[in-house]
């Protein structure tokens, strides 16, 4: 599939984009993220990697799309677990102490 990323044509398709990521490691998710061979990967980094191009060159819509178009997931990321104060540790002790 031909896409426009970062203003230069590329002839994509899913088995290349697959076979590309192998053996990379996933960066922790921030924002947009695909999956891709059963691995989360944020849709800047697999940009960086099929299209050897910085990551400022692109936008997370261009990669989102050109994703989506080769029939790859894309989806939010999860927001970050809220940390639990830290006087919340306090609150299970016994307050028989006092």
């Amino acid at each position: 599939m031909r896409c426009v990323i970062a203003r230069f044509p590329f002839d994509l398709t899913k088995s290349e984009v697959e076979q590309s990521l192998n053996g990379i490691a996933p960066e922790p998710v921030v924002g947009v993220a695909v999956t891709i061979n059963s691995r989360v990967y944020p849709v800047m980094q697999v940009g960086e990697v099929i299209t050897r191009q910085n990551r400022r060159d692109f936008t997370t819509g261009e990669m989102r799309r050109a994703l989506t178009r080769l029939g790859f997931a894309c989806h939010d990321a999860a927001p970050p677990a809220p940390a639990a104060p830290a006087w919340s540790a306090l609150a299970d002790e016994s307050a028989t102490g006092w």
